[in-house]
């Protein structure tokens, strides 16, 4: 797997090279992909700076028992719409216990935690 040095949070890659992670760039963030499934989003960017950490790939149904393991999960500001929450949830870098709760996250993903990684919808076929 190649590093670039632009990939914030690289212990994370660390810890899933079990399962031969592939990063793709999106958005001037990195997804995480094992297998067919997105399982995190990295981010640390200039803007919106309570966006920065690891944004995990969920759904709606799995919030209570996450926020269980994770007491500083919260949604995704940046992809809010008015004040509903939002499907991915994050661990913000700027939390004291960010490191440890990503290291969870990722020994949930090597555990094979149903609760994280979305299979993403495919894209739409250009049309000629």
């Amino acid at each position: 797997m190649p590093r670039s040095k632009n990939i914030p949070f690289p212990f994370i890659l660390d810890y899933l090279l079990p399962l031969e992670p592939r990063i793709n760039p999106m958005f001037g963030c990195y997804g995480v992909y094992v297998g067919e499934r997105i399982i995190f989003i990295l981010r640390e960017r200039e803007t919106h700076t309570d966006c920065n950490g690891v944004w995990i790939a969920t759904s709606y149904e799995h919030h209570k028992s996450l926020k269980k393991e994770f007491s500083s999960l919260t949604s995704v500001s940046v992809l809010n719409e008015g004040s509903r929450e939002t499907a991915w949830q994050m661990l913000q870098s700027e939390n004291d216990d960010f490191e440890e709760s990503a290291i969870r996250a990722c020994e949930l993903v090597l555990k094979g935690d149903k609760r994280i990684g979305k299979i993403p919808k495919p894209k739409k076929k250009k049309k000629k």
